[in-house]
C-alpha cells in the first residue's frame, strides 16, 4: 500500500535544510561582507551612504554591511607618466586611462567621473605635439622639447574630492613650468649644459604648484627626452654651433699660445730685474766698503801722517814698478862705466843701450 506521508515528510525535512542553510549562511555573509583587505600598494576610500568618511591604509578593515559603507581601493603607490611633445607606442596615457582605473570606473563610476574624464586620451597627432613642445628661448631662439613627469598619487582624498579634472590641471601646470624655465635660459644653455639644471627646478616648481593646488599628486621624476631645434631650422643651428666650436677653438688656441708665451716673457723681466737688483746691490756694498776702507785708512792717517805716507807710497810703487820694467840706475861721475847687463834670451852679457839712466 502506497504511504503518502513518505514524499511530505521528505519535503518538510528539505526545507529545515534549506531554512537552516539560511540561517547559517546570513551571519557568514554579514560576517563576510564586514572585513576587507587592502594591499600594500593601496589605500581605499570608505564611503558611508555615499559620502566619504574615512581613507585607510594596507591591512585589514571593518565596514558596516547591507551598503551602508562602501569601499574602493586605489594603488595610491603605482607610478603614472605623462608624456609631452611625444607619444609612446606602449603608453598608457596615449591608450586611455590605465587598467586599474578603469576596472575603478566599474565599481564607482560616479565617485571617480571626472577624475578619469581629466585623465582622457590627449592628441597624438604632430600638431598637438608641437603645439606642446615647441618653446621660445631667453635669446629668442625656438627649441622643441620633449619631456616625462613621473608622479604618484599620494592623496586620493584630495585628488577625487577637492580638485576637479587634477590630472589636466597637472599636466598644464608642466606645460607652463617648462615655458617658464626655457624662457629664462639661452639656446645653448637648453640644448647642452642647463638639461639637469632644468629637470631639477622643474620637479620642484611642478610639486610646489601641486601643493598649492592641491592635486594630491607627488612629482617623482622630471626627465628631459629631446632638447632640439626644429627641423627647419635645424641646418642652419648645426652651422652656427659649427661656427661656435671653431670660434671656441681659435679662443683656446690662442689662450695656449698667450699661456706659454707671456709667462715666459714674465719670466725672462723677473730674471733681469732680479739681475738689476743683484748688481745695484753689489756696487752698492762695494762702495760702502770702499767709503768704510777709506775712512779706516784716513782715521790711521791722522794718528800718524808720515808713517801713513810712506807705507801708501811703498804699496803704491810695489804695485806700480813691476810693471815698468828693469831700470838701470849708475852714478854719472863714474867716468868710462859701460853698463853691462844679461840677455836672458841668450845667456850673454851686452852693453846696454836701453832703459839706463845717468844719474848726475
Amino acid at each position: 500500500m502506497f504511504d503518502v506521508n513518505g514524499p511530505w515528510q521528505q519535503f518538510m525535512m528539505f526545507r529545515r535544510a534549506i531554512i537552516l542553510a539560511v540561517l547559517i549562511l546570513i551571519p557568514v555573509g554579514i560576517f563576510y561582507s564586514s572585513f576587507y583587505t587592502v594591499g600594500p600598494e593601496e589605500e581605499a576610500i570608505v564611503l558611508t551612504f555615499g559620502k566619504h568618511t574615512s581613507t585607510v591604509g594596507p591591512g585589514a578593515h571593518f565596514k558596516w554591511p547591507f551598503g551602508i559603507q562602501s569601499v574602493y581601493k586605489f594603488p595610491v603607490k603605482r607610478q603614472l607618466k605623462e608624456e609631452f611633445g611625444f607619444r609612446t607606442a606602449e603608453s598608457l596615457n596615449s591608450r586611455g586611462p590605465s587598467t586599474y582605473m578603469q576596472d575603478l570606473r566599474a565599481e564607482a563610476p560616479k565617485l571617480v567621473g571626472s577624475f578619469l574624464s581629466s585623465y582622457r586620451r590627449y592628441g597624438s597627432s604632430a600638431q598637438d605635439m608641437k603645439a606642446e613642445s615647441v618653446m621660445l628661448t631667453g635669446d629668442l631662439n625656438l627649441v622643441e622639447v620633449e619631456w616625462v613627469a613621473q608622479s604618484h598619487v599620494s592623496d586620493i582624498r584630495q585628488c577625487l574630492f577637492q580638485t576637479r579634472e587634477p590630472m589636466e590641471t597637472f599636466r598644464d601646470a608642466n606645460i607652463a613650468v617648462m615655458r617658464k624655465l626655457v624662457g629664462d635660459r639661452t639656446m645653448s644653455e637648453v640644448v647642452t649644459t642647463g638639461r639637469s639644471e632644468i629637470e631639477n627646478q622643474a620637479k620642484i616648481e611642478l610639486q610646489a604648484l601641486c601643493k598649492n593646488y592641491g592635486l594630491g599628486i607627488t612629482v617623482d621624476q622630471v626627465i628631459l627626452q629631446d632638447v632640439a631645434p626644429p627641423e627647419k631650422v635645424q641646418f642652419a643651428f648645426k652651422e652656427v654651433n659649427q661656427a661656435q666650436q671653431e670660434r671656441e677653438s681659435m679662443i683656446n688656441q690662442a689662450e695656449r699660445e698667450y699661456n706659454k708665451v707671456i709667462p715666459e716673457a714674465k719670466g725672462q723681466a723677473q730674471g733681469m730685474i732680479k739681475q738689476a737688483e743683484g748688481y745695484a746691490a753689489d756696487r752698492t756694498n762695494r762702495a760702502y766698503g770702499d767709503v768704510a776702507k777709506f775712512n779706516a785708512l784716513l782715521a790711521e792717517y791722522k794718528k800718524a801722517p808720515e808713517v801713513t805716507r810712506n807705507r801708501l807710497y811703498l804699496e803704491a810703487m810695489e804695485t806700480i814698478l813691476p810693471q815698468a820694467g828693469k831700470k838701470l840706475v849708475v852714478d854719472s861721475s863714474v867716468p868710462n862705466l859701460i853698463p853691462l847687463v844679461n840677455d836672458t834670451a841668450t845667456g850673454k852679457v851686452k852693453p846696454s843701450e836701453k832703459n839706463v839712466d845717468q844719474t848726475r
